[in-house]
């Protein structure tokens, strides 16, 4: 398998240590959440290669959290498979159609597991985005969650990693204030439609001793838009 992070967001403490020594043993790192707002704060900050999903969680469902993560333009990518001692045929049609990528019933053996990941991984991995996104001497390794420019490594806050990862995406749009407010911080948190432009502002100071902070234009009235048109 190529993938090297996995996510498991899993409340019942023997499972996530039976598949933390099952992934770690071939080599994968482990992220572990208890609950959905746990596993959304570490999606805050990175993102693993796949999600391991229970369905019954303390505070929201895994079906719940699946169609967030399927709707969301930074996550939708990521194959999620559920782990579940639902195992009717209805709610494996549940958990299939909330848009998860397989669906395991637990008990489940630790061999099993790993065939599930590697089939699911050799499906979706044509699908999964480039590791890095550039424009110019600017690099954004997704994976890493690093910036450069050249040789030069800058510290980015996690917001304006996913705000320039964004633009980086989708250059040459004009995006508002809402439509970013839902991509870098996602559709169920609420913060004032200006915070956009706090992280925009700090953003730019990050890229103006390289002559880049003009990438990032405000179009009056209507949002903001990433441009490399300005030359450096």
């Amino acid at each position: 398998m190529n993938m090297n992070t996995v996510l498991i967001i899993e409340d019942e403490a023997p499972i996530r240590q039976l598949v933390a020594y099952t992934l770690e043993r071939v080599g994968h790192t482990l992220l572990e959440a208890d609950c959905g707002r746990a596993a959304q704060e570490i999606l805050a900050q990175q993102q693993p290669d796949m999600i391991l999903m229970d369905w019954m969680l303390p505070d929201l469902t895994g079906l719940e959290l699946t169609r967030r993560f399927k709707r969301h333009v930074n996550l939708s990518h990521i194959p999620i498979i559920m782990l579940t001692a639902r195992a009717d045929e209805a709610d494996k049609i549940a958990g299939l159609n909330s848009g998860a990528d397989d669906y395991m019933s637990k008990p489940f053996s630790p061999a099993e597991l790993l065939a599930r990941m590697r089939a699911v991984w050799r499906r979706v991995q044509p699908q999964l985005p480039p590791a890095t996104l550039t424009c110019r001497d600017l690099t954004l390794d997704i994976h890493s969650h690093r910036v450069y420019i050249g040789h030069e490594t800058l510290d980015l806050g996690p917001t304006e990693f996913r705000l320039l990862k964004f633009f980086l995406q989708h250059p040459e749009r004009v995006y508002s204030r809402e439509q970013l407010l839902k991509q870098a911080w996602g559709p169920s948190v609420y913060v004032e439609e200006r915070t956009v432009d706090v992280h925009i502002l700090r953003l730019r100071k990050i890229l103006m001793p390289f002559g880049y902070d003009d990438f990032i234009q405000t179009v009056r009235g209507a949002g903001y838009r990433f441009s490399p048109t300005t030359p450096v």
